[in-house]
């Protein structure tokens, strides 16, 4: 039966959560997100007006019960359509409040559309979370062969869940649609394995897949330094089950985290000084530096078998949290139930920026369209009306934003099939092109000094500002501990289309190094600068914006040596030996309009995007201040050892 929890908590904090979570734009490794987002004011809302409330306790096969949040629409509010209703779901571990019976939301489900549209939506706080019993487990590993009601996980949790909610909640049409962004796009994921007859259809957006391999917690074997730390000072373990609480904010005492983190020493002294030891999820992050069995375990894309409902997996080009999940979701779901529906979706979005901006922008770099209602009117909500009503058609296997170009694609294959690899080569003095080296010796070098690390932006920040998946290059161009390697002016477009892939040949006098490559679109000179610019030497207020010769990052990831040959077995660097270090980054559609220059450029730190490399072969998260020491490091681009960047180009039209 349902239960209400009068006279719960609401504190500020609280509220903005479930505000966060109900619109699906709250982002695993990025607690700035909790306090850049609005709160509407306390109001006879729509919601209220339009849903009944109910609250439930849901047992799960072991014993164990789950809060549930369900909001049921009124008969009287929706007289046109009488039902009955389609449940559309959204499990999460960010609290589902506001809790109580008489406690409303501002807004339920994945946009304003479904409000409006007919459906039955279900909170629910995840197992070990809030006001749900259980044990919480991150990234609860899924568990192929149940022997026992005890072996639960989250395909279990949901099964049961919606087990329940057939048999209790009134007027449903029998079909079940799950959502979700971040953590709750894991939870998404996990509930399509041997996902349950009733759930036709599930969207994992931006969903945490394999957290060491390229999601939240480490790029290339090196940790994502600034956004974890910063997510597990609020993201704490609880012990039994609670309603939000006022809490404080973590103090870095100053705005400059660059300056922060340098101070701070190694990985082991940040989680002793300031955590002090008290998060273990946060120690179980930073400890686990190599690909071992607790990041196997969390793994989901091997286990995406018995996927029966439709799915839409979706990402942003620009997602600085869970750029490589939705990719490995979408191979993976395809490769295991090649006759279940399965459409990837990517627009030029940040971590859940689909979900409530219009994204028409990102930073200083225009789409010169509102991609994020189009994708909410146009793709979303049609897809859970197609499967869940029965309205409309489905969707193709790709729904693309092409960037540069700015224009949507519906693809029958991701990547395009007539996308084909080619080479973009350095060259000395700084030139790039597609064609490889013909020089018998040809390098350039820097010295790269952990005491001075390349920052990851060119501004102050006490946070990862989204924006700077696309931000500015030139101030690291500057720098003489950035490589930079440039193509003459295009004198024709050039679209790419899939994964990025550097193939460097370099040596090092350390014992191991990082290799950051990112990947630039260079504007043209006379590119004119945005309308509203104050022009003139008198300048009063903030610096002009010039985008002439802007250097607008596409891509960029880091690449730590020691893991050149294998994820879970570093091995050293011989000082002087030339080495190769090839990697892959993330896929992107992009066109290089003509008139561009593309850009490539190297570096050997992050900061602190990454942790920093002390470059001696050693355990990097209990590292000395004698072992953080300078390295030279060579790349070369000769005929015997050619560097450059591999591409998917698309033939020209």
């Amino acid at each position: 039966m349902p239960i209400a929890l009068r006279g719960a908590l609401a504190s500020f904090r609280c509220l903005l959560a479930a505000s966060l979570i109900i619109t699906g734009s709250i982002a695993l490794g990025s607690s700035a997100a909790l306090q850049a987002q609005q709160i509407d004011p306390p109001q006879e809302s729509f919601v209220k007006s339009h849903y009944t409330k109910y609250e439930y306790r849901i047992p799960m096969r072991d014993g164990k019960h789950l809060f549930t949040a369900v909001y049921v629409p009124k008969a009287s509010a929706f007289a046109a359509d009488p039902g009955p209703y389609p449940f559309m779901m959204d499990r999460t571990p960010y609290s589902v409040g506001p809790y109580g019976e008489d406690q409303y939301p501002a807004r339920l489900g994945p946009s304003d559309e479904f409000e409006k549209g007919g459906y039955i939506f279900v909170y629910q706080d995840v197992r070990g979370r809030w006001m749900s019993e259980g044990d919480f487990v991150e990234m609860h590993p899924h568990i192929d062969d149940k022997k026992s009601p005890q072996d639960v996980d989250d395909a279990s949790d949901t099964y049961d869940t919606i087990d329940y909610l057939l048999k209790h909640v009134p007027n449903n049409n029998g079909k079940v649609g799950i959502w979700g962004i971040s953590y709750p796009g894991f939870y998404t994921s996990a509930s399509m394995i041997d996902s349950h007859p009733a759930l036709v259809a599930a969207s994992p957006q931006a969903p945490m897949t394999d957290l060491f391999q390229g999601d939240d917690a480490y790029h290339g074997g090196t940790f994502m330094l600034s956004a974890n730390f910063g997510f597990y000072t609020f993201f704490m373990p609880q012990t039994e089950p609670q309603t939000p609480h006022p809490t404080v904010n973590f103090d870095f005492g100053t705005p400059d985290t660059y300056k922060f983190y340098l101070n701070a020493g190694n990985l082991e002294n940040l989680d002793k000084q300031y955590l002090k030891g008290g998060n273990w999820l946060y120690t179980d992050q930073a400890k686990h530096d190599t690909y071992d069995s607790y990041w196997k375990a969390r793994d989901l894309s091997p286990h995406m078998k018995n996927v029966k409902c439709a799915v839409l997996v979706v990402g942003g080009w620009y997602d600085a949290e869970d750029l490589s999940g939705p990719y490995k979701t979408f191979y993976a779901t395809s490769k295991f139930n090649p006759e279940t529906p399965t459409t990837l979706v990517e627009g030029p979005w940040v971590h859940g920026g689909w979900a409530r901006s219009d994204g028409s922008h990102l930073g200083d770099v225009q789409f010169n369209a509102k991609t994020a209602d189009y994708f909410r009117s146009n793709i979303q909500f049609p897809f859970f009306e197609h499967y869940l009503k029965g309205k409309g058609a489905a969707q193709p296997k790709a729904v693309v934003f092409e960037t540069g170009a700015n224009v949507w694609h519906n693809l029958d294959s991701w990547p395009p099939k007539a996308a084909s690899p080619k080479t973009l080569y350095f060259h000395a003095n700084g030139k790039l092109s597609f064609d490889p080296p013909t020089e018998a010796a040809s390098v350039d070098s820097y010295v790269s000094d952990p005491a001075h690390p390349v920052p990851f932006v060119g501004y102050t920040t006490d946070g990862v500002p989204q924006r700077y998946m696309v931000d500015d290059q030139r101030f690291a161009s500057y720098r003489p501990d950035v490589l930079v390697y440039q193509s003459e002016i295009l004198t024709e477009d050039v679209t790419i289309a899939g994964p990025i892939s550097p193939k460097l040949k370099i040596a090092s006098t350390g014992t191991d190094s990082d290799f950051d490559v990112k990947l630039i679109d260079v504007y043209p000179e006379n590119y004119p600068d945005p309308d509203d610019q104050v022009r003139g030497k008198r300048v009063l207020d903030a610096p002009p914006l010039h985008m002439g010769g802007y250097q607008q990052l596409l891509r960029g990831e880091p690449m730590r040596a020691k893991f050149r040959n294998s994820w879970e077995k570093p091995e050293a660097l011989a000082p002087g030996k030339v080495t190769e270090v090839d990697f892959t980054m993330p896929d992107l559609y992009h066109t290089f309009r003509a008139g561009h220059r593309i850009m490539v450029q190297v570096q050997s730190s992050w900061f602190p995007l990454t942790d920093r490399n002390p470059q001696t072969f050693t355990d990097i998260p209990t590292a000395k201040p004698e072992q953080f020491v300078k390295a030279t490091e060579q790349v070369f681009h000769q005929k015997d050892a050619a560097s450059g960047v591999e591409v998917l180009v698309l033939p020209k039209p």
